[in-house]
């Protein structure tokens, strides 16, 4: 059970490697990606796997196992991944019988790791193409592919911030 690490390997000319930890099946967002339904990844497969250089996730509102799964996973990443590295994505925020406290969790979650909270909309394809642009602008960025920025100062700019007021059930 080997911790995941950002800077273990030499990154890819070019080129970015996302990681989706999802425990559930998405749509095709990026052509460049991994899917894991949790970690620790295999250990059989290490010396093919590319860097991976943005992990996102998923977490589907909808199921208590989805935000577990998220939970238990993070103790497996180095903490060099929350340096601009780690993403969190929701689906269903919408959704009526999702409980508020839920969503409320996952932004406690993302806002104590200082980690940006993307809200996407998989029913759609409008839907699916805005988290797919904001998922490639985190992902160059944290890849190094834009020149005039780093992850770190994304990750400052996008973070989760939780209001002061979070104990409170209502974000209408």
């Amino acid at each position: 059970m080997a911790v995941l690490k950002p800077f273990s390997k030499i990154p890819s000319l070019n080129a970015a490697n996302i990681l989706f930890i999802t425990c559930f099946v998405t749509s095709d967002l990026v052509s460049n990606r991994r899917l894991a339904k949790n970690l620790p990844l295999p250990v059989e497969n290490d010396e093919g796997r590319p860097r991976i250089d943005l992990v996102v996730f998923i977490i589907n509102l909808t199921s208590e196992l989805s935000f577990q799964s998220v939970e238990a996973s993070l103790k497996y990443l180095d903490s060099g991944y929350f340096l601009g590295k780690v993403c969190f994505m929701v689906t269903n925020a919408r959704n009526v019988s999702v409980p508020s406290t839920r969503l409320d969790a996952v932004r406690k979650l993302a806002a104590s790791l200082q980690c940006p909270l993307l809200c996407a909309e998989h029913q759609s394809p409008e839907g699916v193409a805005n988290a797919t642009k904001r998922l490639l602008t985190v992902l160059k960025v944290s890849a190094g592919l834009v020149p005039t920025a780093t992850a770190l100062y994304l990750s400052n700019l996008t973070r989760c911030t939780v209001p002061p007021d979070i104990d409170q059930p209502s974000f209408d």
